[in-house]
């Protein structure tokens, strides 16, 4: 198997098993995890920069107002993400979580379409359309929309269409987001510190090593996925995404035992329908290239 997938797959795998880690922080409030995650975060990426010695960029970067005005949008979009994700894991919703994450790459496409005024094929505007069915149905089954979903999908879609055109790569990437964001998290942190028993330093030691692990368990995805990027296509890349999400959904429905009735099934199907569309039109798009490339 190429490493390539290897990299990638395991990013998926990682990020799919998410739920499994912070359900057990479900007792500590959600801002306060997301402050750890930011601040361990740093800690982790900057003890990886200290080992590579691989500091040069940072200056170039903090002289540039415009790197820096970009970086501070998408660590705000990051922020809010991973707010929302860990928010959802603690209240039992894991299955609206797996939503958001199935269509992203729908949300991309529309991205794409609206910002950087690319022109989506046929399929793909079909793919659209199943999927806004699909949130349709879920939003009159419940009487509200799944805003869940939607705030992860419009977040890390919105963030990954900034860090495309970023001129960072990973590592570098979130060393600066995170950096961006730990002034504000360290004050909170020391604010909070020792107020309750679900805040840190915790009086179970289990609490305090899974809040101090939210850094590396954070990077670590990230980092496998950016090697993996770099050495397989957009396609293979493209199909692998699901496996994060499809394994968040079986983990939401058997392990956690969140409803899911046929109703919520239908709208879930419609969806998946639209994936299934995406991702043959992407196949097909790189099966035609291809097949120009060797003419």
């Amino acid at each position: 198997m190429p490493t390539g997938i290897v990299y990638a797959a395991s990013a998926y795998v990682l990020w799919g098993l998410f739920p499994l880690y912070f359900s057990h922080l479900a007792t500590v409030p959600a801002t306060e995890v997301l402050v750890h995650r930011i601040v361990w975060s740093l800690l982790f990426v900057l003890a990886l920069l200290a080992w590579r010695r691989h500091w040069g960029w940072l200056g170039a970067a903090l002289r540039q107002p415009r790197v820096l005005g970009a970086f501070a949008v998408s660590a705000l979009l990051l922020s809010c993400n991973w707010l929302t994700y860990i928010w959802a894991i603690a209240n039992g919703h894991v299955i609206d979580a797996s939503l958001g994450y199935f269509i992203t790459p729908l949300v991309n496409v529309l991205l794409g379409y609206s910002v950087l005024h690319e022109r989506p094929r046929r399929l793909q505007w079909a793919a659209l359309a199943l999927a806004t069915l699909g949130v349709i149905w879920l939003t009159a089954l419940t009487g509200q929309l799944p805003w869940i979903a939607l705030a992860l999908a419009g977040s890390f879609g919105a963030y990954g269409l900034l860090r495309k055109i970023a001129p960072l790569g990973a590592l570098e990437g979130l060393t600066l987001e995170t950096l961006l964001l730990a002034a504000p998290a360290l004050v909170a942190l020391a604010l909070w510190w020792g107020r309750g028993p679900a805040s840190f330093p915790a009086p179970e030691l289990s609490t305090n090593l899974l809040l101090i692990g939210v850094g590396p368990l954070t990077a670590v995805p990230l980092l496998l996925f950016a090697a993996g990027a770099r050495r397989i296509s957009m396609t293979t890349l493209g199909l692998l995404q699901y496996i994060g999400p499809s394994i968040q959904f079986a983990l939401g429905v058997w392990l956690f035992n969140e409803p899911f009735g046929g109703q919520r099934l239908a709208g879930f199907g419609l969806i998946w329908a639209a994936l299934l569309l995406y991702s043959a039109d992407g196949w097909r798009s790189a099966r035609r290239l291809r097949l120009q490339v060797a003419g």
